[in-house]
């Protein structure tokens, strides 16, 4: 008999198919399911696993990630300026009062960037 996934679980992969949707629907040029199948086979169910262990945790996460998703999103794509740290004395863009507490998330992208830069180097 299969295991029946639990509501927060259920939560999170449909969360996770939407991005996977909205990721590969936006730009020509854009990510697909298994885009990184040769260079880090693994990649998917990190970020899945990763993503999963969060939301169960804190089921609001999910709409903290759909609101950074669409942060700067323009016509023609995203920059990714809100997920970069600043090296100078700017303020990064996540600092920013007009952001800062709505967008939540960091430290999951943090943590499943650094399991797959740990499982493929």
């Amino acid at each position: 008999m299969m295991n029946s996934l639990g509501g927060t679980e259920k939560m999170a992969t449909i969360f996770f198919c939407i991005m996977l949707f909205l990721a590969t629907s936006v730009s020509s040029e854009s990510l697909q399911i298994g885009y990184y199948k040769s260079s880090c086979p693994s990649a998917e169910m990190i970020v899945r696993k990763a993503l999963n262990k969060a939301v169960s945790k804190n089921p609001g996460l999910a709409a903290g990630l759909i609101r950074m998703h669409f942060n700067d999103r323009f016509v023609r794509g995203c920059d990714a300026s809100i997920l970069l740290d600043s090296k100078f004395r700017t303020p990064p863009e996540k600092k920013n009062p007009a952001n800062n507490p709505s967008l939540r998330g960091f430290q999951l992208i943090d943590e499943a960037k650094a399991e797959i830069e740990a499982q493929c180097p």
